[in-house]
């Protein structure tokens, strides 16, 4: 009975040393790169689980739940609806300035036809 609680126990401390090794991000294991942890947990089953437990395994393991975040919908995003915003005020001020440009025009063209200046051309309005 002892005997084969004993190789379960070595079972679990492998397969859960293989699988840890496996789900390490490579960047952040210690010692050897992470190809090399797997042949040495696989080589050596107990001891190699132990070392990797020991020596590879990154120093911070606990890592806070990753919440997904589902994109926003642009009328949900601020960033948005402010640019949108200053899009519509500079559009609006766009038009503002042509209309009175246009105006400005208007007027200066009615004044040279009255007083009857002579254009750029040499001919008179």
């Amino acid at each position: 009975m002892l005997r084969v609680v004993g190789v379960i126990v070595v079972l679990v401390i492998y397969i859960y040393g293989l699988v840890d090794v496996i789900r390490t991000d490579g960047r952040s294991t210690r010692g050897l790169s992470k190809p090399a942890w797997l042949v040495v947990v696989v080589c050596l089953p107990l001891l190699g689980a132990i070392l990797w437990f020991i020596f590879g395994r990154p120093y911070n393991t606990r890592k806070a739940p990753q919440t997904y975040r589902h994109p926003t919908a642009p009328d949900d995003d601020p960033e948005f609806l402010r640019n949108l915003e200053a899009r519509r005020r500079n559009k609006a001020e766009a038009e503002r300035l042509k209309k009175l440009k246009d105006e400005l025009d208007a007027k200066e063209r009615k004044l040279k036809g009255e007083t009857g200046v002579e254009g750029s051309d040499g001919i008179t309005s």
